[in-house]
């Protein structure tokens, strides 16, 4: 399977994955309200951090190293560094475990709501398991079983909304909603855990002894651990600060929770709509670039960021028109909240910068500079802080968006001076002006036409209305500047027709 068709396949399931954790939170919006909401995402924002800890460097890192072991054809050196992976994430993940267990009670004072602890406390029993599953995702990763990679995901996603459905909707007890949403994440976690350890071994897997691997995999593995377990921390002194700097600005404890939960319940999962693209093509491209820069073909591995760079740019720069122009109707159809719509209007240019951040996070990373993606994230994070300290006085909620947008322009900025060093030139700075030229009339027209169809219209048809419109402009704008050619883009995924020998 080429590389495009292997994208699109992996870009199917993240796409229907992304899209029933969208629809599910929309659920969860609808029975918690954005107060339970904010619980919710408070307890899992503070279990992703020792989740975070316990292996999320290591995935990434194990790829690379496999992807290094394949290119010399050594399949020992692949197993051992998949041994090495497991012993360390368990290592970690089962001590952390039962320690955080034996300090319930100091512990559950971190949270500023005692309920948020208990939702903790449920996923908790999760943290080896899923630990363990991420390893095994890695493996899936170096070994180009991008399949088994995103159907796996795509399980426990299912299996994670099926559960909550059934314990939110379906089964009333006396038990809090919030409780059974938690239950529904650790049942999702032992099943996505459960098959994938059967298909590794189905497949011929084997953990082999992890010596000559164990100490090198944990070198390459601490400074994406640090940045992410460090990216995890500040989530979760964000959930636990922004509130409190609501409430010294005059809001109340149970206003501020709210206005966390629309912001990060509501707001992030519609920014976050090109993750799922985007993760596509990192997680295709990941493996190939790491075997281009150990075997040293710069030129082949400067083509392949350009297009990497170019591809995000599109992804993100086709969404921003719809949520600016409709952004605000979205808010209401999903959430019934014209504040969250709002949120989303005005705050669609930050999908550039953290689309851009995404993708040269994940790149650099491919090329062992783990280390300058921690830095970048760090002052990425200072500037994060700044805004969410001294803005909820002067811009309420509102400050949490600055705060990101302040993050992903600095982060993106200094992983595109990086990547241009390390490749030599980047070819997409052209394409980004030509990109902001088309869409912009996209913009202008899309927003006019809104207003007049809202006038005259009931809302379901004006908005359908407005996003067929914008979508149509977008693709006659982008087939003018020959930004993209969507006939060729799907001849691609067509099988050929085979030539008739002569008779």
């Amino acid at each position: 399977m080429n590389l495009y068709r292997t994208a699109a396949v992996v870009t199917v399931f993240s796409t229907v994955e992304h899209c029933l954790g969208f629809l599910y939170r929309i659920i969860l919006s609808r029975v918690l309200g954005p107060e339970g909401l904010g619980i919710y995402q408070i307890a899992l924002t503070v279990f992703a951090v020792f989740l975070t800890a316990c292996s999320s460097g290591l995935p990434i890192t194990l790829s690379r190293v496999i992807s290094k072991h394949r290119a010399k054809g050594n399949r020992r050196g692949e197993q051992a560094a998949t041994g090495a992976a497991v012993c360390i994430t368990l290592l970690v993940s089962v001590p952390l475990t039962v320690l955080l267990f034996a300090l319930r009670t100091p512990f559950t004072k971190v949270f500023s709501d005692p309920r948020c602890a208990d939702l903790f406390y449920i996923v908790l029993f999760g943290l080896s398991f899923t630990s363990v599953y991420a390893i095994l995702r890695g493996s899936f990763w170096g070994n180009k079983r991008f399949f088994a990679y995103s159907f796996i995901e795509l399980v426990e996603e299912i299996i994670m909304i099926a559960v909550g459905v059934l314990l939110l909707v379906v089964f009333q007890t006396g038990v809090p909603d919030v409780n059974r949403a938690a239950v529904a994440v650790l049942v999702s976690y032992l099943c996505s855990f459960t098959i994938a350890l059967i298909y590794f071994f189905v497949r011929g897997g084997k953990l082999r002894s992890p010596r000559g691997e164990f100490l090198p995999l944990l070198r390459s593995s601490l400074p994406v651990t640090a940045m992410r377990t460090a990216s995890s921390l500040m989530s979760s002194f964000i959930s636990v600060l922004f509130p409190m700097r609501l409430m010294a600005a005059g809001y109340s404890s149970s206003r501020a929770l709210a206005e966390y939960g629309v912001v990060y319940g509501m707001v992030m999962p519609v920014l976050m709509i090109p993750s799922s693209l985007i993760g596509s093509i990192a997680l295709v491209l990941v493996p190939e670039l790491s075997e281009c820069f150990y075997k040293r073909e710069t030129e082949k591995l400067s083509a392949l960021v350009g297009k990497a760079l170019n591809a995000t740019l599109l992804i993100a720069g086709m969404l921003v028109p719809f949520f600016i122009v409709c952004g605000e109707d979205v808010g209401v159809l999903l959430y019934g909240s014209a504040e969250s719509g709002e949120m989303i209007a005005k705050s669609a240019l930050i999908l550039l910068p953290m689309s851009i951040t995404m993708i040269s996070t994940s790149i650099l990373n491919s090329m062992n500079c783990e280390r300058q993606t921690l830095l970048f994230f760090l002052a990425g994070s200072a500037c994060m802080l700044a805004c969410v300290w001294f803005l909820p006085a002067y811009l309420g909620s509102g400050a949490l968006l600055v705060g990101m947008a302040a993050d992903y322009v600095v982060t993106a900025t200094c992983s595109l001076v990086l990547l241009w060093k390390k490749t030599g030139r980047l070819r997409s700075g052209k394409y980004a002006l030509k990109l902001f030229a088309a869409l912009a009339p996209a913009v202008l027209a899309g927003t006019v036409l809104r207003r007049l169809l809202m006038r005259v219209l009931s809302f379901f048809p004006a908005l359908v209305l407005s996003v067929l419109t914008v979508a149509a402009l977008e693709v006659l704008l982008l087939t003018l500047f020959r930004l993209f050619d969507f006939v060729g883009f799907f001849k691609k995924f067509l099988p050929k027709r085979r030539k008739k020998s002569p008779a």
